[in-house]
C-alpha cells in the first residue's frame, strides 16, 4: 500500500461532513506535513470546525526537505509545497490534493493524487455504504468549489443519477 500524504482540505471536508474516519479505513496511515498541522491547527484558533488535537494524533507528521519546499512555487500554499515535496522523497506515494494548482504541479512531477471526490468514489467501490449525491450537496454548502460537470461525471462514476 503506498505511503498516503495529505494536504488540509481533504482532511477539512471530510471532517466537516463526518466521514473523515473513511481516510483510516481506506488507507493504513496518512501522513501530514507540519505545515498541514500547523494549518489545521490556526483554523481551529479562527473557529473552523476541523478535528481536534486528539484526532490529529492519528495522522503520522512527516518532514518535508526544505531543499525540495524551496524549489516549488510560492503562488502554492506552504501547505502544497510541503506535501509536494514531502512526495518526492517518498517513492510511490498517494497525494490528498483538491487545489488545482498543487495538482498541477503534481502531475508535471509525475506524482500519482486524488482528492476529497476521489476519497469518496473509492470508498463507495470499496463496497462503505456513501451516498455521494447528499454529500456533494453537504460539500457545496461548506464552500467546497465543484462545477457542474464534475459533479454529474462522479454521479455517474458513482451511478448515482443527478435530479
Amino acid at each position: 500500500m503506498p505511503d498516503v500524504i495529505s494536504d488540509t482540505s481533504p482532511i477539512q471536508y471530510l471532517y466537516q461532513v463526518e466521514l473523515l474516519d473513511l481516510l483510516f479505513r481506506l488507507y493504513k496511515e496518512i501522513t501530514i506535513p507540519q505545515a498541514v498541522e500547523t494549518e489545521l491547527a490556526e483554523g481551529r484558533e479562527h473557529g473552523v470546525r476541523l478535528p481536534s488535537t486528539g484526532q490529529m494524533s492519528r495522522f503520522k507528521i512527516g518532514i518535508a526537505p526544505l531543499e525540495e519546499t524551496l524549489k516549488l512555487p510560492t503562488s502554492l500554499g506552504r501547505g502544497e509545497r510541503e506535501v509536494l515535496a514531502l512526495a518526492s522523497v517518498t517513492p510511490d506515494s498517494l497525494l490528498l490534493l483538491d487545489d488545482a494548482l498543487a495538482r498541477q504541479h503534481a502531475r508535471s512531477l509525475g506524482l500519482r493524487f486524488t482528492g476529497t471526490l476521489g476519497i469518496l468514489l473509492k470508498a463507495k467501490q470499496s463496497g462503505f455504504k456513501v451516498a455521494i449525491q447528499p454529500v456533494l450537496d453537504e460539500l457545496e454548502g461548506k464552500g467546497f468549489r465543484l462545477d457542474r460537470k464534475t459533479r454529474a461525471a462522479v454521479l455517474k462514476l458513482a451511478h448515482e443519477t443527478q435530479p
